[in-house]
């Protein structure tokens, strides 16, 4: 097989009439069931690596795969047209698809909670709005650039409400041929006159095959605590995974991972039988957490890997805990994330 992942540009253009024809970005509307009316653009990085956009999901990304292998967990609810939301409460599960990567936030991620004296106008619901809220303004790229075909899809996402905060994030998501990674760039501006709470946890969702009974995390020597007394008997254990157990209790682990020298922390759910992973990096300097959420139950067989500004108890309790972010009317704020495959 041809190595064209490593040709320049000259080189692959006399071997094809279209670079569609090796990568490249389609865009389409879903028409069937609860998906009909979902935008999505499907990205083939032309080296291996696959994934659909979602952008009338918040700009999720759901079904990915490496050279035909799955790599995200799936929930039984399938893709969804956010006008099927359900707010309150645990109702989000409902609409809830999974995939390699749902954003939570940007009022609240992690717990639900009711109404009170900081949230005073609604409820907030389990892991907030931000995945059922669509895209606007989007685009792809595609183009050569320092030598490589690179490949984007962006959008603007605006998280507002009459009297209440107004919030815009603008999401990046590129990869390129042969780099088996998309990465993640979000510029958050506070659009409103007032602060206002920012939380944002990337929620990544690892599944069968990678994640398997001989799957193991891997990472530097760090603090990892349990988030639960549930989840106490389970640190030993905390980067092991395990087949698929009937009646199994999620357990939650808070991960203080130190960042390298580009000041990226990295995490990765290797399968030495497949010899392959997958690395979540993320720059920790905006994302100062990291939540891992273990659930082997069976056909709720999943690995959380979740770098965030906040922990998963909810906002109200961020703010007591005096971990609550703000943004400032006029500020923004980056993230970045980066989702790869390993192939070791």
């Amino acid at each position: 097989m041809a190595d064209y992942a490593s040709m320049d540009e000259a080189a692959l253009r006399r071997h094809v009439g279209s670079m569609q024809q090796v990568a490249g970005i389609r865009t389409s509307t879903l028409d069937d069931g609860k998906a009909r009316g979902l935008r999505v653009a499907d990205v083939n990085n032309g080296s291996g690596l696959t994934f659909t956009v979602l952008l009338d999901r918040g700009m999720d990304i759901g079904q990915a795969a490496y050279r035909g292998t799955p790599l995200a967990f799936l929930t039984p609810v399938g893709y969804a047209h956010p006008a099927y939301f359900e707010p309150d409460g645990l109702r989000w599960l409902r609409n809830w698809h999974a995939g390699l990567l749902t954003g939570c936030g940007l009022s609240n991620a992690g717990a639900p909670e009711k109404s009170g004296e900081f949230s005073p106008l609604e409820p907030l619901g389990l892991h907030g709005r931000l995945s059922n809220i669509p895209a606007e303004k989007c685009a792809v790229c595609e183009e050569w650039a320092g030598g490589r075909y690179r490949l984007s899809v962006a959008g603007t996402v605006r998280h507002a409400c009459m009297f209440g905060e107004n919030l815009e994030l603008t999401r990046t998501i590129s990869t390129a041929m042969g780099e088996n990674a998309a990465t993640v760039e979000d510029r958050v501006t506070n659009r409103g006159l007032s602060p206002s709470p920012l939380m944002l946890l990337y929620h990544i969702n690892i599944g069968f095959p990678i994640l398997d009974k001989n799957a193991r995390l891997e990472t530097r020597e760090h603090e990892v605590a349990p988030r639960t007394p549930a989840a106490e008997p389970g640190l030993p254990a905390w980067p092991e995974a395990q087949a698929p157990t009937a009646g199994y209790e999620e357990q939650c682990f808070y991960h203080d991972i130190p960042a390298d020298n580009d000041g990226l922390s990295r995490i990765r759910l290797r399968n030495p039988a497949l010899k392959l992973g997958v690395e979540v990096a993320y720059r920790k300097k905006e994302l100062p957490f990291f939540t891992q959420w273990k659930m082997m139950g069976e056909g709720a067989y999943v690995m959380g890997l979740e770098p965030a500004n906040c922990h998963c108890e909810g906002q109200t309790e961020e703010r007591k805990n005096g971990t609550l972010q703000e943004i400032q009317p006029g500020e923004t704020v980056n993230f970045l994330v980066r989702i790869g495959v390993v192939t070791s």
